[in-house]
């Protein structure tokens, strides 16, 4: 790996993609079980974002029309999803070269991965910056010595490292340029919502209807809480559970911007005990998207994750599914997904549940196979190397 202070490179001539991705063997091989093919392949395709920036049409407030309309008048070009009818799409341009300049920030991974797609660099994410002043023209690099883009100062190093708040470098070249969504006047309005195409499928499954009682067990940041309103039409009875206050905060804010606000209920609970603390809801469905590995997010400038946290997730996404059996109706619907490509998170876990005779695997419907991959037990890749993230997901029906 490339460390910060010894030399500075460009993510497509890294020879050892490996060396980005600090993962365990065993890792590796769980991976590898799960999509098949080179690893190698799998992690270059990591590295680099999908094809387009995703969002969903609320659907109770515009048509995707009326939103493509306005995204392009402000100079964007704008695209339907060929497949979900409120899926729209910006392509994302790239990559580009980013010529090295004699200053250099070194951003943090969160601050390197925005803003290696064009986004400004806000002090927060700053680790070092030297003798920067303001108004220097800077290049962005992340702490393992990625090349990421070009801007403008906008204030001292030394004032940046002191408030820690505000825009420190204005970015005007960067690796991969996106369109700046929360600046369109669709965000503002509360038009739309930005998510992957993936997890909009996962939603579209659980195919909510008006009168349904239905929980989103990890709810915040509240993307499918959302969808699932618009979905119903606003007129299920949905619970969005969450156990951390400033995500159920983060949560709010975009149901408010949506419009949804009062069409959910909105509890801080831990979903693992929901049978003992919502003994008077027993939910026809349940939507569960629980903490994993993240390691079907792209793009990743660098990612650590060992055998040791792999198993310990597991464990919580296990006690999830056994809670969400206790607590759904006989015979009620659960959509499992993870924005992970890990086999023992994914398959091999529905695997467990099915073989314990807890849930049955539902075969998804034939539009479904038009972009995932579908095994032979009925459950739902996206692989990364395609043009999405890498993404899981199964519906299950609770045998009892």
């Amino acid at each position: 790996m490339v460390m910060r202070g010894v030399g500075y490179i460009y993510i497509d001539e890294v020879k050892n993609i490996r060396s980005l991705f600090l993962y365990d063997e065993k890792v590796i091989e769980s991976i590898v079980k799960a999509l098949g093919g080179d690893i190698d392949s799998i992690l270059t395709s990591i590295t680099k974002p999908p094809a387009g920036l995703y969002m969903r049409v609320n659907l109770l407030r515009a048509s995707r029309e009326m939103v493509i309309d306005m995204i392009e008048r402000e100079g964007y070009r704008a695209y339907s999803d060929a497949v979900l009818d409120e899926a729209i799409y910006i392509p994302i341009e790239g990559p580009y070269k980013v010529t090295l300049r004699d200053k250099v920030v070194v951003a943090d991974k969160r601050a390197s991965e925005s803003v290696m797609m064009g986004s400004n660099l806000y002090a927060p994410g700053v680790i070092s910056c030297g003798d920067v002043r303001k108004g220097d023209d800077v290049t962005v690099v992340s702490e393992n010595g990625i090349i990421l883009a070009n801007g403008k100062a906008l204030m001292d190093c030394k004032d940046a490292m002191r408030i820690k708040r505000g825009i420190f470098v204005e970015v005007l070249e960067s690796l991969y340029r996106a369109a700046p969504l929360r600046e369109l006047s669709v965000w503002r309005e509360g038009l739309v919502y930005p998510q992957s195409l993936p997890s909009m499928v996962a939603s579209k499954l659980l195919n909510p209807e008006a009168h349904e009682v239905i929980i989103d067990m990890c709810a915040a940041p509240g993307g499918k809480t959302g969808h699932l309103i618009e979905l119903s039409k606003g007129m299920a009875t949905i619970y969005a559970i969450d156990h951390s206050a400033s995500r159920i905060q983060e949560m709010m804010e975009h149901l408010e911007r949506l419009g949804h606000m009062g069409r959910a209920a909105i509890l801080r609970l831990d979903a693992r005990y929901l049978s003992k603390d919502l003994t008077h809801v027993r939910p026809d469905k349940i939507i569960l998207d629980p903490p994993c590995s993240s390691t079907g997010v792209r793009p990743k400038i660098w990612h650590k994750f060992t055998w040791k946290d792999l198993e310990s997730i597991v464990r919580y996404q296990r006690q999830l599914l056994e809670e969400a059996s206790r607590i759904l109706k006989n015979k009620g619907l659960l959509v499992y997904s993870t924005c992970s490509i890990t086999y023992d998170e994914n398959q091999g876990l529905v695997n467990e549940m099915v073989n314990r005779g807890i849930f049955e695997v539902v075969e998804p419907p034939s539009w479904v196979k038009k972009i995932a991959r579908i095994s032979s037990l009925g459950t739902i890749t996206f692989d990364p190397r395609d043009k999405h993230p890498g993404f899981f997901i199964a519906i299950l029906k609770k045998t009892s």
